[in-house]
């Protein structure tokens, strides 16, 4: 179980990791600046510029907002995601196949529970420093008319925490460098159809179900409801199931990093 492997870790031992990390990435700022970049530009691009013709939509607890205002917490939603996916997904797998990083690491007392919890962490850092910077910026172009937007920030956290958890199952399931071509496939269907520009009312009724069963979708509602100040019980909701996300990655991942490294 799950809570027999974390009543296991050294979070110093795991905290290690996320330094080591750190001391790799202190010279290379600037690439970490390159992740809030692209969801800023989809924001000019798309929430701001057209938002000029697409006007008001629904909001999410009534009424109408601006376009900018709708699509812009899922910018954020998506920006958690991006982060979350492209260190645990693409950078882990290369430590993992190629780099034979966590061969030697493992040869120190780090385990791989702890050694998966250390890339998580660091994972989230980055994430949490690219929501908080983005929501600075929607702060200052007026898109967060509610003071519900403060919460926005431990829920991008929350968002980052669940695609990291994932992702890093997921990359233990990875043969090659061919096999991305799904995940980045996967994170373009869920960047298009999750609630992201248009509301879900917008998409065919049997279309729906299945929008509402990817880890954005919730976290999107989540964002917005925030940011938009008409949270609900519907919130709760959102924050369960990506609760749900972040337990059943880490499992999955602890229980396939041992088997990986240690066989």
């Amino acid at each position: 179980m799950l809570s027999t492997l974390l009543l296991r870790v050294d979070p110093r031992r795991a905290g290690a990791v996320v330094e080591r990390n750190v001391l790799v990435h202190r010279r290379g700022w600037i690439v970490l600046l390159s992740g809030f970049f692209e969801p800023f530009l989809y924001l000019l691009a798309l929430g701001i510029g057209l938002g000029h013709l697409v006007g008001s939509v629904p909001a999410p607890g009534g009424g109408t907002v601006p376009y900018p205002v709708f699509v812009a917490p899922a910018m954020l939603a998506v920006q958690a995601m991006n982060a979350a996916l492209t260190e645990t997904t693409f950078n882990v797998f290369g430590k993992l196949k190629y780099m034979r990083l966590y061969d030697a690491v493992l040869a120190t007392p780090v385990t791989p529970t702890e050694l998966a919890l250390g890339e998580i962490g660091w994972c989230l850092a980055r994430s949490g420093l690219y929501s908080a910077a983005f929501l600075g910026v929607m702060a200052v172009l007026g898109l967060t008319p509610s003071w519900w937007a403060v919460l926005a920030w431990p829920a991008a956290l929350l968002i980052g925490f669940a695609f990291a958890a994932l992702g890093m199952a997921l990359t233990t399931f990875l043969r090659s460098w061919q096999d991305f071509d799904y995940v980045v496939v996967i994170m373009m269907v869920m960047f298009m159809f999750a609630g992201t520009f248009t509301p879900l009312s917008a998409y065919p009724a049997w279309v729906r179900p299945l929008v509402e069963l990817t880890p954005l979708y919730h976290g999107v509602a989540l964002t917005r409801s925030l940011t938009t100040g008409s949270p609900d019980l519907g919130a709760l909701g959102h924050v369960a199931y990506l609760v749900v996300c972040v337990v059943l990655g880490l499992w999955i991942a602890a229980r396939r990093m041992a088997r990986l490294l240690l066989t």
